[in-house]
């Protein structure tokens, strides 16, 4: 037991109190038994007897005062040699950690004190080891690996962290180098490292040989000195981070898909390739190659059987292509090609044809997507360097300026750069942004080409045609301007405008004119595209309060054939209004009898290139009469367009053809002029009724 429950100053008291009052109890008892020998008239022998025995009591007296503080000392002594037990005992709990039951502070002596100074000692041990334990609690938990190392790079501790990162224990890094868990042939050594709470990064080689990129920051616990400071690494595992990076990095620079380099990784493998060329003085060759008509294996197949197109192309290309040839993926169905060596004089030409046809010959091969039978060709544009351009961004601009002289001749062809396609392509941009802003500021018209009855010569109708006049360059034709509609999405705002003006001008006529005929309007593949096509075509007529028979649709053969299947439930849905349906450019196409049986359409219009040589050409003669003869057949109305003579017009006659539209009976012409055409019809002033006759 610690202490006491009574004072150790009670117990003084009580001993001392007890040893005095036993003294002065003997020594007055043998005081008083002197006296009384002394006065007493005894005998000597009585007095002698009553002397010894006072000095007996005062004798006894004086042994019972020394037992008694003799006594008191040996307790004082062995109280405080118990407290001073109580001490050490605890002292040597605090050395092991055990902080126990605090001291009982008894006496405010030195050892009382002393005894307040081990409490207060063992409370604060007690809660710096709590908070000692809770930190251990927190390193060990930490994600990141925590090594503290003596300023000469000797580890001290790690924590659990470490360990798992490292695959050793910590008994077997303890007392090592951190240089040791460095992998050398990769990093530098780490104690010397300034101390910067920047991360930095190295590489760790763990206990089985693998080598872990780390991140890792260094900082210092300050001691008594400079040479007693410790560093303490905190290193994070960063080798998912790292295959991220080289993730990202290439996909910034391979196209995901064809695993070809893209655009901005072609540029700079070009700009090398540049850069070589003129240190050797060389020529080089840049091959640009576009995929032709393949937005419509987009929307016949799907754009699953796109993307399997691009990868046959980029494959494709790879096989025929000479080592050393880099390919690159510059957006959408576009590829470009550099072929080192390859000069613009002499053999170096010659080779450039020869690689230029191989390659459109092995991307025409046929394959196969979905268990269909694709065939795919693809135009090019060739451009060298340093003939026609000294820098990448000039070359491939070139290069893409040929390309598109090729697509404009039909497709798989190839074209080299000559400086006047670029004064075309400077063209094309300025026609297509004056065109958007003649639209947005309805500068456009709407002229009518009449058709004629080709037995009475009676207007039967009319063509709508879109006319576009600049001042500085005056009437821009439809097949400058139509196709860059078509290339901008803007055709399809052109497009519901005409129908919009041909049924506000049909309304107009109507009030003036018994019988203004059939007006026909050309339709475009992307109006055709268009969700609700059917539903927006009817709300315009209906909004001009214009009966849909008194419209025909145009379709190209072409546009037609695109998807059969969905342009025939789309044409039904349109025939189903009470619109006429005609086929326009019919013998440019790839039609079938069998095909055209499955279309609602009641007109076929012949391409006028059939009908320019029709009176001189024995083919085109054919071509034409096999047309309006099959028209007949299937109880079609056959027009003949591009009527420009009066030969053409005999022939067509002779062949029974239905109607003829063309310049031979005037220009096309304005919606007031086309009224009065109608008026002088009904009073039989019209002027080309004698050419029928």
């Amino acid at each position: 037991m610690i202490g006491s429950k009574i004072p150790r100053y009670v117990l003084v008291i009580l001993g001392l109190g007890i040893a005095v009052a036993a003294v002065m109890l003997s020594w007055f008892y043998g005081l008083y038994t002197w006296l009384t020998a002394e006065i007493a008239s005894t005998s000597p022998a009585q007095h002698e007897a009553l002397v010894g025995t006072s000095f007996r009591w005062i004798a006894g007296g004086s042994l019972l005062a020394l037992v008694v503080g003799l006594g008191i000392i040996v307790l004082i002594v062995r109280r405080q040699s118990d407290r001073i037990h109580d001490l050490r005992i605890q002292a040597e709990k605090l050395r092991d950690a055990d902080f126990g039951e605090p001291l009982l502070q008894t006496q405010a002596d030195a050892l009382g004190r002393l005894a307040g100074v081990f409490n207060d000692m063992r409370d604060r041990l007690k809660n710096t080891t709590i908070s000692r334990d809770y930190v251990d609690r927190i390193l060990s938990g930490m994600n990141e690996a925590i090594i503290v190392t003596s300023t000469d790079g000797t580890i001290k501790r790690i924590n659990r962290a470490t360990a798992i990162l490292l695959g050793f224990e910590e008994n077997e890094l303890l007392g090592t180098s951190i240089n040791d868990i460095v992998d050398k042939t990769k990093s530098d050594t780490l104690i010397e490292d300034a101390v910067s709470g920047v991360p930095r990064e190295t590489f760790f080689a763990s206990k089985f040989g693998e080598s872990v990129p780390v991140s890792y920051t260094c900082s210092v616990v300050d001691g008594e000195s400079i040479e007693s400071s410790d560093r303490i690494y905190a290193a994070q595992n960063i080798t998912e981070r790292r295959r991220a990076e080289q993730r990202i990095r290439y996909l910034a620079r391979i196209d995901a898909l064809t695993k070809v380099p893209n655009r901005m990784q072609f540029q700079h493998l070009l700009q090398r390739a540049i850069a070589r060329a003129r240190r050797a003085n060389q020529p080089l060759c840049l091959f640009y190659i576009d995929v032709d008509h393949f937005k419509e294996i987009n929307d016949t197949f799907g754009h699953l059987a796109g993307d399997a197109t691009l990868e046959t192309v980029a494959e494709r290309l790879n096989a025929a292509l000479p080592d050393h040839s880099v390919i690159g993926r510059l957006a959408g169905d576009e590829f470009a090609v550099v072929v080192t060596g390859l000069g613009p004089g002499g053999k170096g030409r010659s080779e450039t044809d020869k690689l230029a046809r191989s390659l459109l010959d092995r991307l025409a091969d046929p394959f196969f997507v979905q268990g269909h039978e694709v065939f795919m060709t693809a135009s090019m544009g060739i451009a060298y360097y340093p003939k026609d351009a000294p820098n990448v961004i000039d070359l491939i601009r070139n290069a893409d300026a040929a390309l598109y002289s090729s697509k404009k001749a039909g497709g798989n062809v190839f074209a080299y750069y000559a400086p006047q396609m670029n004064e075309a392509a400077v063209e094309r941009l300025m026609t297509k942004s004056k065109l958007k802003r003649a639209f947005e500021r309805d500068e456009l018209l709407v002229h009518y080409q009449p058709k004629y009855n080709i037995e009475t010569g009676e207007v039967f109708g009319a063509e709508a045609l879109v006319r576009w006049e600049l001042p500085e360059r005056g009437l821009i034709l439809p097949s400058d301007f139509i196709p860059i509609a078509e290339d901008s999405n803007l055709i399809i705002e052109i497009g519901e405008w005409v129908l919009d003006k041909v049924c506000e001008d049909f309304r107009v006529w109507q009030r003036s004119a018994s019988s203004p005929g059939r007006v026909s309007v050309n339709l475009s593949l992307k109006q055709l595209r268009q969700p609700n096509f059917t539903n927006r075509i009817g709300a315009i007529m209906r909004s001009h309060e214009v009966s849909p028979t008194s419209l025909e649709l145009e379709i190209t053969e072409s546009t037609m054939m695109e998807n059969p299947e969905r342009t025939i439930k789309l044409l039904d849905q349109l025939y189903a209004l009470g619109l006429h349906l005609a086929i326009d450019d019919f013998g440019t196409g790839y039609s079938s009898l069998s095909a055209l049986q499955q279309f609602p359409i009641s007109t076929l219009k012949i391409d006028k290139s059939f009908v320019r040589d029709v009176a001189s050409d024995p083919d085109d003669a054919t071509i034409v009469g096999t047309i309006v003869q099959m028209g007949h057949n299937l109880k079609l109305d056959v027009v003949a367009e591009g009527v420009e003579n009066e030969d053409q017009l005999n022939f067509l006659q002779q062949l029974d053809c239905t109607y003829v539209q063309g310049l031979l009976f005037g220009e096309p012409m304005s919606s007031d002029n086309y009224l009065e055409l109608l008026l002088a019809q009904a009073d039989g002033t019209d002027s080309y009724r004698a050419l029928f006759g």
